[in-house]
């Protein structure tokens, strides 16, 4: 007896198909020897790579290979990059090609992925590092090939649309075994001339073989590193190198270089003029403004005849400083009938005023007042203070209210 609960084909299938889903086979390279190549109508292209001990099946969708510059043939040698998964109708599994390269350039290719990687983990790529350009730059540097139509392209753009602007060549190779290291030196030059505010660095199209020396390392750190912005320009559209990942900005072509390095005379002219008119538009309504406050003021009365309001306020002077002198008069005379009451009142209290009736005051000699005969004896010297004048008396004899 089998104890083993029997499953169906498709379900199989689909574990196969889920046991393949893993990281590596989903992202894997593989070299082999192109077989029973098939481009089919609908466009997909149909193949077999296999090596001396195995063969794999491949399928490259129309999506896919319409970007490739070279068609397949029997007995190629191809670096195909994919994934693998199974096609379930037939329970077979197959390579899912992405990109598929010569042999050669299958090699540049994966050491410009390796390089890729590295240089973005190290954020040599980051945004947050890409400088602007200047919007109207003194000196614009090309480090280019001197005699190809990159340079050309270039200085009839920049000439084109900003006559006259300074453009600074700094030549260079741009293709062959030492073209990194010429390309590092041209950058170091570009940058030590104080004019230059921005540098474009490229060359034309070409094979991806020749586009490959803009996949340097060294030359990577060099325009990251750059105190002047780097505008990159390498091949076309479609080509995309390290120099351009890590340059301030990239343009798909040398002459889309040009273009974004320097604006149209013209325009920048009519943007001036625009401004002119717009501050000339402000600063003459401002005028008039003013001018209608200063005509508000000057239609004022007091603003023409100004004499007349300056006499009336000196009238109006002269008429509060008249009421001013009645008020103070008047104040004056009824405090003034006060203090001669006051005075006629004192007069009446004030002993010189019984005194003159004929009345005297009578001292001792240490100023104590006599009223009573019993506090002197006889022989004591008194003073006697009369209204007008003082009398020094001895007492001779005493005499109390008894007699």
């Amino acid at each position: 007896m089998i104890n083993i609960a029997p499953v169906s084909v498709s379900e199989l299938t689909a574990y196969i198909k889920q046991a393949l889903d893993n990281p590596f086979l989903q992202n894997v390279a593989v070299e082999g020897e192109v077989s029973n190549f098939k481009h089919h109508s609908s466009g997909h292209m149909y193949f077999t790579l296999k090596d001396e001990r195995s063969k794999i099946k491949a399928v490259m969708f129309r999506s896919r290979n319409q970007r490739l510059t070279f068609i397949p043939q029997d007995g190629d040698i191809l670096i195909a990059i994919g994934s693998v998964g199974v096609y379930e109708t037939n329970g077979e599994y197959q390579l899912y090609v992405e990109l598929l390269l010569p042999r050669g350039i299958g090699e540049l290719h994966m050491a410009y992925e390796r390089l890729k990687e590295k240089l973005a983990h190290e954020g040599l790529f980051d945004p947050q590092y890409k400088r602007p350009l200047p919007y109207l730059p003194r000196c614009v540097g090309v480090i280019t090939s001197p005699t190809g139509a990159a340079v050309r392209d270039i200085i009839h753009v920049i000439n084109r649309r900003f006559p006259g602007i300074d453009i600074l060549i700094v030549p260079a190779l741009v293709q062959g075994e030492g073209a990194p290291a010429s390309l590092v030196k041209a950058l170091s030059l570009a940058q030590q001339q104080e004019n230059v505010d921005v540098i474009i660095i490229g060359r034309g199209g070409g094979s991806y073989e020749e586009l490959s020396v803009f996949n340097d390392e060294t030359l990577a750190r060099a325009i990251f590193h750059s105190r002047v912005p780097v505008v990159s320009a390498v091949g076309h559209e479609t080509d995309v190198t390290i120099a351009d990942l890590v340059a301030d900005v990239r343009a798909p072509t040398p002459s889309a270089a040009a273009e974004l390095v320097v604006p149209v005379y013209a325009d920048l002219v009519e943007h001036v003029t625009a401004l002119t008119q717009r501050m000339y538009r402000v600063v003459q309504k401002q005028i008039d403004a003013h001018r209608r406050y200063v005509g508000q003021i000057t239609s004022r009365t007091a603003m023409k005849r100004p004499d007349d309001r300056i006499r009336q306020l000196r009238l109006g002077v002269d008429e509060l400083w008249s009421q001013l002198f009645t008020i103070g008069r008047h104040r004056w005379a009824i405090e003034r009938a006060k203090l001669s009451l006051l005075s006629g009142k004192l007069e009446t209290l004030s002993p010189l005023h019984t005194l003159s009736r004929g009345y005297a005051i009578c001292q001792t000699v240490q100023g104590t007042v006599v009223r009573n005969a019993e506090q002197v004896d006889v022989g004591d010297r008194l003073s006697v203070r009369l209204y007008k004048g003082e009398l020094l008396c001895t007492v001779e004899k005493g005499v109390g209210e008894d007699g």
